[in-house]
């Protein structure tokens, strides 16, 4: 039985890392009609309704003194400052390119519980995470601008930017996982974003005249495949698996990005840049090997 959990776990991992891969496509066409903070509130406020409508659904919550910082933080660093790196990094750089910097997180979320958790590093770890981000500035100074990616060097930035966010999503997702249920975790997500982005998107820009079909499905699409679906996928698969090893599953987002874009978008990458996500997926399985499993949650108490 506890294997059987264990494998529903990695294929509901694996199937929210292809919805993530193309989340990125889907972003960059709803920013070709619409302006990021209004498109980040739409996924996020439909998002909210389809968790009003099942809140019957909601699970334990079992609230503890002090919880409110944690789901605060929670919150702050994903969706809120999460959202705002990320929409600026795809108005600066392709969506490939994007997706490639995720590679980083495993190590990112290595190095947070190695800092906030106490947990220790291997040396490979280490050399891995430093071999993965050479890689990363490597595809980032490879960078050439054009059509899909005009300033590549900002937006790989604001990319790295983001998954610093995600790492400090994922630590404490971790923490509260034993004591809160998925569906409440993702719901508040959900909530606490349409409440950031609404006034955020209200004071940045007008709301357009009109969207094509195509902008309106990208944006449906990402409320509810992505927002619902997407979150309450990695999450579930978070409370189930040691946060290094589910991290781990992040290494696919490229993957799945990659294909997309040249799918949908008919984004290429150079040789240069290709070699350059060789040395990042290179410094992730280095990563990854002989790593040792994380802190149990409540360690943060």
């Amino acid at each position: 039985m506890k294997q059987h959990g264990r494998v529903v776990a990695v294929f509901c991992l694996v199937l929210a890392m292809a919805i993530w891969g193309s989340s990125f496509i889907a972003l960059k066409l709803a920013f070709l009609e619409v302006a990021p903070h209004w498109v980040i509130f739409a996924r996020m406020a439909l998002g909210s309704v389809v968790f009003l409508l099942a809140w019957r659904w909601r699970g334990r919550i079992d609230a503890r003194p002090g919880d409110w910082k944690y789901l605060l933080g929670l919150a702050a660093c994903e969706p809120c400052l999460y959202f705002i790196f990320e929409a600026l990094a795809l108005q600066h750089t392709s969506a490939s390119q994007a997706g490639m910097i995720t590679a980083l997180l495993p190590m990112l979320v290595a190095v947070g519980a190695f800092t906030f958790l106490k947990e220790r590093i291997s040396r490979g770890t280490l050399a891995g995470f430093l071999l993965a981000f050479v890689g990363a500035i490597w595809l980032s100074l490879a960078s050439e601008s054009d059509r899909h990616a005009p300033q590549p060097l900002l937006g790989n930035f604001y990319e790295l930017l983001a998954m610093l966010c995600a790492t400090g999503y994922t630590l404490l997702l971790k923490h509260l996982s034993a004591r809160y249920s998925v569906f409440f975790l993702t719901a508040l997500q959900a909530f606490v974003g349409s409440l950031f982005f609404l006034p955020l998107a209200w004071l940045a820009s007008p709301l357009p005249p009109a969207v094509s079909p195509q902008g309106l499905g990208a944006m449906v699409y990402l409320g509810i495949a992505v927002t619902v679906g997407a979150y309450g996928l990695y999450n579930f698969g978070v409370s189930r698996l040691p946060a290094s090893q589910a991290t781990g599953f992040i290494n696919l987002i490229p993957v799945f990005t990659l294909v997309f874009a040249m799918i949908f978008l008919g984004e290429r990458l150079a040789t240069m840049q290709l070699l350059a996500a060789a040395l990042v997926f290179a410094g992730v399985a280095l990563s990854q090997w002989g790593s040792t499993a994380p802190a149990p949650a409540g360690v943060l108490d």
